[in-house]
């Protein structure tokens, strides 16, 4: 029997053949949805994709709801633990009693449970204030470079300073530094052309994180790295919250100039970091960085009042994933006098929003800073929807006034900050790649603790009257927007 009479044969059975195929594939994705999926929120939305969109749901499944990360970062993260603990085990921090109240140690015990870098002594981590002060620290860092840089960015533009931070990694690898740049992919196209062409047309080794194969940028995209670092001979760091942008210097943007927070860091976590950008580079090119030269530096405690116990936590849809909320939580729970937050996407979920409140009705001050006016309208609305849940159980919320903040702030009772690039909504908490850092200190929490104040004071208080008086309809599109809002 030849294939046209073997087409002829099947053309009467074809459509039960679509449909065992259909279920069969429906029962498959179902099945793999139940095993793997750790959010029942998120396994209900896939199996509902399943089923009421039979063979394309369970196509849509496999491209975009399996995720194909975690086992290939497993092992080089138990590798690199290992040397770490090796190398840092007389830094670690086992007495906090000159940094913080006994109530904080409890923090200490956490970070130790879900990350597996230890808390270390013996860092300077100082606050750089929006791209004035970050990038000319850029660049004096990159200058300063003899071995080694490795820069690590969601967003790297090609503009005015990007192209001087390329100009001054093009020339660190002509006096023969060498050098590494991962720059998230989807993040990579918020300029054209992108910076990539430059730095590899100049003989940098760059490379971008989990790729995709379609050729525009997707704000919304998922698994993507929005971790932002860079590293100068293993001793000196930069690490937060700021992409690289013209856009947040005076210089280039004016009265218009977005804000952000970043931190110099020195001392041991500088080698976490360093670690961090390892496995993310290893993961995206399949090169490991050798010792030589990337971790030859054995960091020595930096000494003097205004040094700390730190450590560096990375969190993602890998082994990470739920560490930056775990601590969140954790802070939350062990706050007995006032928390401050300050975050440009506050998406709390319900788990969250009930840590948030409790800790209100215990007596707690909580004060959340948002932006007035959000770059990213879906997450704008979605964010108002939900603010009445706080404010009604004793959660204040502020509005800032004047140009966007794109700062990621929490401080505990003036002796705790966790800082870094994680936003407080479902994508930084579970669906894309983080880097934050936590620190005690009194120092340090108290100027942040004045910063945030700061912006309260010049600020609005979001009010239940404000958020009752909307007009029904922008309440009900925002309410709208909020159920969608794992998704954003």
């Amino acid at each position: 029997m030849d294939w046209q009479q073997l087409a002829n044969a099947m053309q009467g059975y074809w459509p039960h053949l679509v449909l065992a195929i259909s279920v069969g594939a429906s029962v498959l994705a179902t099945i793999h949805i139940a095993m793997t999926k750790q959010d029942v929120k998120s396994a209900i939305g896939w199996v509902a994709v399943v089923i009421f969109s039979p063979l394309l749901g369970a196509i849509f499944y496999l491209f975009a709801g399996i995720n194909r990360v975690r086992q290939k970062r497993l092992s080089a993260q138990r590798e690199m633990a290992k040397h770490e603990l090796a190398v840092m085990e007389r830094l670690i921090a086992r007495d906090l009693s000159d940094y913080a109240d006994p109530h904080l140690d409890a923090l200490r015990t956490l970070g130790n449970n879900v990350c597996e870098n230890e808390l270390l002594n013996g860092n300077r981590v100082e606050i750089l204030d929006s791209g004035d002060e970050t990038y000319p620290a850029m660049l004096e860092a990159i200058a300063s470079a003899r071995q080694c840089i490795v820069l690590q960015s969601y967003i790297f533009d090609h503009d005015a300073i990007g192209i001087k931070i390329a100009q001054a990694l093009i020339d660190a690898n002509n006096r023969g530094v060498q050098v590494r740049v991962l720059i998230d992919a989807v993040g990579a196209k918020y300029s054209s052309p992108p910076i990539t062409r430059l730095l590899k047309g100049s003989g940098i080794a760059v490379a971008r994180f989990l790729s995709t194969a379609i050729g525009i940028r997707l704000v919304y995209t998922n698994l993507r790295s929005h971790r932002k670092l860079l590293v100068v001979d293993g001793s000196l760091a930069l690490a937060g919250g700021m992409n690289i942008r013209s856009g947040f210097m005076i210089e280039f943007a004016g009265d218009n100039r977005a804000n952000d927070t970043h931190f110099k860091v020195t001392g041991p976590i500088a080698r976490q970091l360093m670690n961090s950008f390892a496995h993310d580079w290893e993961f995206t090119t399949g090169e490991s960085l050798p010792t030589t030269p990337w971790f030859e530096y054995t960091p020595q405690a930096l000494s003097g009042d205004d040094v700390t116990p730190a450590r560096v936590v990375p969190s993602g849809p890998d082994r990470t994933m739920g560490s930056n909320q775990s601590m969140i939580l954790g802070a939350l729970s062990v706050a007995r006098h006032h928390v401050r937050i300050q975050s440009p996407y506050f998406l709390p979920d319900m788990v969250l929003m009930a840590a948030l409140v409790t800790a209100a009705r215990r007596g707690v001050v909580v004060d959340v800073l948002i932006p007035g006016h959000n770059n990213l309208k879906l997450v704008g609305a979605a964010m108002e929807a939900q603010l009445e849940l706080l404010i009604k159980d004793g959660v204040r919320v502020w509005r800032t006034s004047g140009a966007f903040d794109h700062s990621k702030l929490l401080t505990v009772d003036n002796q705790w900050s966790y800082v870094g690039s994680s936003n407080i909504d479902p994508r930084s908490l579970r669906l894309n790649f983080e880097l934050d850092l936590e620190v005690y200190s009194r120092a340090l929490a108290n100027h942040l603790s004045q910063r945030i104040d700061t912006k309260i004071a010049q600020g609005k208080l979001v009010t239940l009257a404000e958020l009752q008086a909307v007009p029904f309809l922008v309440r009900l599109r925002n309410r709208l927007i909020w159920l969608v809002s794992p998704y954003l």
